[in-house]
């Protein structure tokens, strides 16, 4: 598995320990926060790959606002939605805000270990799509540049 940043937003301390742990125990580098403003000032200061992110949480920012400011900081980064409780409206609502799956909780860790590779690898796709278009342009620009010269 390709080495990736992962950050898990949850406020259930106990889940957010356990999955941060046994991640570190596979090599992956996870960060583990219990609060969506928690999340979006790592954000602010990291680039992460996939972010799971609790869809219910009390007191300040919910899964699906925080879930938001996410996609305006790091408009790349995949987002797992992970909830405990499954509702059809929710499913729908998060993934018209971009969040890469829904995911229900308890899950087994090969489940969701395979669920973020899949979303590293979307985001690594939608990354060298960005590169190539950036060198696309580079190389148009520098054309026009040494023929106006």
């Amino acid at each position: 598995m390709d080495k990736f940043k992962i950050l898990i937003v949850d406020d259930e301390t106990d889940f957010l320990e356990t999955i941060v742990v046994r991640l570190k125990k596979r090599k992956l580098d996870a960060t583990g926060v219990t609060s969506g403003e928690a999340a979006i000032e790592q954000l602010k200061n990291q680039i992460f790959d996939v972010i799971l992110l609790d869809v219910k949480m009390p007191g300040g920012m919910d899964g699906i606002e925080t879930l938001r400011e996410i996609k305006k900081i790091q408009p790349l980064a995949e987002v797992v939605m992970l909830t405990g409780h499954a509702s059809l409206e929710t499913s729908i609502e998060v993934m018209k805000q971009g969040a890469f799956d829904y995911l229900l909780k308890p899950m087994k860790l090969e489940n969701l270990l395979k669920k973020m590779t899949e979303a590293f690898e979307n985001k690594s796709r939608h990354d060298k799509k960005n590169r190539n278009a950036v060198i696309k342009d580079l190389k148009q620009n520098s054309d026009s540049i040494i023929r106006k010269t």
